[in-house]
C-alpha cells in the first residue's frame, strides 16, 4: 500500500513539473492561456501541494541490503556504454569503469571532438585490434565494443589508416546494384572482425526525405528516398553482419531523415516533416530472422508526445517501437551527451526519462563538447539513486540489464 502511494505521489510530482516545464519552455501556448485563468490562490495552492509532496517522497527510500545494492549497481552498470581517451595504454578512469564498475560496453573514436584533435582511438588496424584486445584482458567479463562505420562520411576506420574504404549509403543506393551492396558489407564485416568490434551502429535505415537534412541527407547518410530500397540495401548489411556475429544496430528511430536541424546542437522539431513512411525500415526489417538492435533518435514530434524527445519518450519507445510494431530487442540511445539532451535536461533527469521511456542500454560518447573523465560512475550512481527514489523501477533494471546481458553473450 505504501509503495503504490509513493508511486502515486511520483507519478503525480512529475506530471506537475512536465506541465510547468511545458509552460517554461513555451511548447504549448494554449497552456498558458488556461493557466492564466486559474486564481493565484489556487496556483498558491497547486505549489504548496507540490512542496509538500516533494518532501514527503523525497524522505522515503527503497532500503537495499549490501548484497541487494552490489546487485543494483552491476545491472545498473551493464546499462551504460561510455567513451574513453587513448590508444594503447588505457586511461585510468577506463581501468576503473571496466575493472570497479563492469561498465555494459565501450565505443570508439577516431576523432577527439573536445579537443578538436586526433588520433582519440583509432590509429592503425594493427593498433586498434591491440587496444580491443587490451580492452577485453582488463575488463575479464564479455561486454559489447562498439564503433560508427557507416561508410562515407561517419567512416571511423578509415581509408587513410589504413582500413579498406567503405562508400556512403547514399553511393550505395545510387549504384543501385545487389553485387555492389553484398561487396561492401562483407568487406566492412571483415574490417570489423579483424578489429575485434562486436558492435556497429549501423546501418543507417533513415529514410531521405530531407536531401538537405543536415546530419542524414546532406551527409549522404541515408540509402535513399524509398524505404523499401533503404529496406533492400540495409537488410544486406544487416544479415552479413548477423551470419558474422557482428551485431547491427539500426538507427534512428523513429527516423531522422525529414529534420531540417541538427540533434548534436539541439531541438530538433520533425513535427511539420516526418512521415509515416520513415517507420517502413523498422517494420520490414523486423519481419526478417536477423538479429539486431535499434537505435533512438532525440527527435520531437508533438503528434506523439507533447513533451519530450524520442530518446526520452514512452509513447515511442514503449508504446509504438516495442507494443504497436513489435520490437522485442535491445534499445539503445543515441549519444546522451549530445545537445538535444544536455541543452535541454539535467543528467539524473534524462537517465530516469530514457530508461522510464523504454530504453535499455545509455550511450554516452564522451566526444561532443567536454570530456568528463567520471561519466560512467556519475551515470551508475544516479542510476542506483533513482531506483533507491522509487523514480525509476527496480524491475526496470533487471530486465532491460537481462536483455543487454543476453545480447553480450551472443555477440561474444
Amino acid at each position: 500500500m505504501r509503495k503504490g502511494y509513493v508511486s502515486l505521489v511520483f507519478h503525480l510530482i512529475t506530471w506537475i513539473i512536465d506541465r510547468f516545464n511545458l509552460l517554461i519552455n513555451g511548447f504549448n501556448g494554449c497552456v498558458l492561456s488556461v493557466l492564466w485563468k486559474v486564481s493565484k490562490r489556487s496556483l498558491y495552492r497547486l505549489l504548496s501541494l507540490l512542496i509538500l509532496f516533494s518532501l514527503v517522497s523525497c524522505a522515503v527510500r527503497h532500503h537495499y541490503s549490501g548484497r541487494q545494492l552490489a546487485g543494483l549497481r552491476s545491472e545498473a552498470a551493464r546499462l551504460v556504454m561510455v567513451g574513453f581517451r587513448g590508444v594503447e595504454e588505457l586511461p585510468e578512469e577506463l581501468v576503473y569503469d571496466l575493472k570497479d564498475l563492469k561498465v555494459g560496453g565501450v565505443i570508439l573514436f577516431e576523432y577527439d571532438a573536445p579537443s578538436k584533435s586526433r588520433p582519440r582511438n583509432i590509429v592503425s588496424p594493427m593498433q586498434v585490434r591491440s587496444l580491443i584486445a587490451r580492452i577485453k584482458r582488463e575488463a575479464g567479463y564479455k561486454l559489447l565494443i562498439a564503433v560508427d562505420q557507416e561508410g562515407g562520411k561517419v567512416n571511423r576506420l578509415k581509408k587513410g589508416l589504413g582500413f579498406p574504404w567503405i562508400p556512403s549509403a547514399e553511393y550505395i543506393g545510387e549504384v543501385n546494384q545487389p553485387d555492389t551492396t553484398l561487396k561492401y558489407a562483407q568487406l566492412m564485416t571483415q574490417t570489423l572482425i579483424q578489429a575485434g568490434f562486436n558492435v556497429n551502429f549501423a546501418p543507417c535505415v533513415d529514410v531521405n526525405v530531407n536531401s538537405l537534412c543536415p546530419v542524414i541527407g546532406g551527409v549522404q547518410r541515408s540509402f535513399s528516398a524509398d524505404p523499401k530500397e533503404v529496406v533492400e540495401h540495409a537488410s544486406v548489411f544487416v544479415k552479413t553482419m548477423d551470419e558474422n556475429g557482428i551485431l547491427p544496430v539500426l538507427k534512428h528511430f523513429p527516423g531522422h531523415g525529414s529534420a531540417k536541424t541538427d540533434t548534436h546542437e539541439g531541438f530538433t522539431d520533425i513535427t511539420a516533416t516526418w512521415v509515416p513512411e520513415e517507420l517502413d525500415p523498422y517494420r520490414l526489417l523486423m519481419k526478417q530472422s536477423n538479429q539486431f538492435a535499434i537505435m533512438t533518435a532525440h527527435v520531437f514530434h508533438r503528434k506523439y508526445d507533447t513533451v519530450y524527445p524520442a530518446t526520452l519518450s514512452r509513447p515511442f519507445v514503449t508504446d509504438l517501437l516495442k507494443k504497436k510494431l513489435g520490437y522485442k530487442g535491445v534499445v539503445f540511445s543515441d549519444d546522451m551527451m549530445m545537445g538535444a539532451i544536455t541543452k535541454n535536461y539535467d543528467l539524473a533527469t534524462s537517465i530516469e526519462l530514457a530508461l522510464n521511456a523504454g530504453v535499455d542500454m545509455l550511450v554516452f560518447s564522451n566526444n561532443i563538447e567536454n570530456y568528463d573523465p567520471e561519466i560512467a560512475r556519475k551515470v551508475v550512481e544516479t542510476i542506483v539513486d533513482l531506483v533507491e527514489r522509487g523514480r525509476v523501477s527496480r524491475k526496470r533494471i533487471h530486465e532491460a540489464s537481462q536483455k543487454v546481458k543476453r545480447l553480450t553473450d551472443w555477440v561474444n
